[in-house]
């Protein structure tokens, strides 16, 4: 499997779209890993402090 950024450099539009929109996709897998990892947490029993939303 090649890195992100072996795959980015092999598709200009790819890399063009992350500069005028942002990488959507890193940033969907950053909230999906935290929502997993509070997840994780909770059904352990540990409780987290509320967080607020829509601070994008």
């Amino acid at each position: 499997m090649k890195s992100d950024s072996t795959r980015t450099e092999e598709l200009p539009i790819y890399a063009s779209l992350i500069r005028e929109r942002g990488d959507v996709v890193e940033e969907a897998r950053v909230v999906a890993e935290e929502t997993q990892h509070q997840m994780s947490q909770a059904l352990n029993g540990v409780v987290a402090p509320p967080q607020e939303t829509g601070a994008h």
